[in-house]
């Protein structure tokens, strides 16, 4: 059996390219708090950008303003070159090409499955019904939920909303996917659901930026790191450097807190959806 030790990550993509999204100096502030104080950094067409850091630290309140749910005091956000915050820019369209997963998931609870995910086609983008129906239940197939499509999210696990909040995002033909600590409202047994969810994404191309508290994810899956404390990035890099070698102390002391010590994983040693759907690590022999 040959174990290679070396970690497996993802390069990044799409920088002979202008980027898709880009943060300028963001900042933004609640009274006395700078949730932001300075943020910048890019993502490229077609890779996975993962936020981490502390609770608190800004990650969250970025991507709200990446799609304008939030205002900022100062600095740009650029969409494929336009302005995120200007006033001319037609915050209704830029919202569509932005698919946004909230951590609690956001159904509509009078709704069935299938309804919640053709809404948005049918209402912003006057898709016929049946045609959005029709996209809807093949989006419910992809995330393995189309045997729930005419149930309502109470009747659903967790990790089935969660997959059903995916579905209705990406109907809406994003260009960019915006995860918002996904499985933070999952319990352990549901996590691994939404996870493989994702890790097909990435792996199908999708554009992502996910805040997320998963450090397994984000290093086997994430192309670039961006470590965020106080409202600022103080690290960013490939997670190959970020996780095996941190260059400054705040980001060893949050790794470390997080039970990370710089080890390297066997680039074999993937995560996989298993065939029930969930994540796991599959080891080469």
């Amino acid at each position: 059996m040959s174990i290679r030790t070396e970690t497996p990550t993802r390069p990044r993509i799409g920088s002979d390219a202008a980027p898709i999204l880009s943060f300028d100096n963001v900042c933004k502030r609640y009274g006395s708090l700078d949730a932001l104080a300075g943020v910048t950094f890019q993502v490229n067409r077609g890779e996975v950008v993962c936020l981490i850091g502390p609770s608190g630290s800004g990650k969250s309140t970025l991507l709200r303003c990446a799609n304008a749910l939030e205002s900022i005091d100062s600095g740009r956000v650029l969409m494929d070159g336009r302005d995120v915050h200007d006033r001319r820019t037609d915050a209704r369209n830029l919202r569509r090409r932005m698919g946004m997963v909230f951590q609690n998931f956001e159904l509509f609870p009078h709704l069935t499955v299938l309804r919640n995910v053709a809404v948005g086609p049918t209402t912003v983008l006057r898709m016929p019904a049946a045609g959005a129906a029709a996209r809807a239940m093949e989006l419910l197939r992809k995330v393995g939920l189309g045997d729930k499509a005419a149930q309502y999210p109470a009747a659903l696990s967790g990790g089935q909303q969660q997959r059903v909040a995916i579905a209705r995002a990406l109907a809406m033909q994003p260009d960019v996917m915006l995860f918002d600590e996904p499985t933070s409202a999952l319990d352990p047994e549901t996590i691994g659901e939404v996870l493989s969810v994702m890790k097909r994404l990435a792996d199908e191309g999708m554009t992502m930026v996910v805040v997320t508290h998963e450090m397994d994810f984000a290093k086997r899956v994430g192309n670039w790191i961006v470590v965020f404390d106080h409202g600022k990035v103080v690290e960013q890099g490939p997670p190959r450097q970020v996780f095996e070698e941190p260059t400054i102390q705040r980001t060893r002391d949050f790794l470390s807190h997080l039970g990370w010590h710089g080890e390297s994983l066997a680039a074999s040693d993937l995560l996989v959806p298993a065939p029930s759907g969930s994540y796991e690590h599959r080891t080469s022999d």
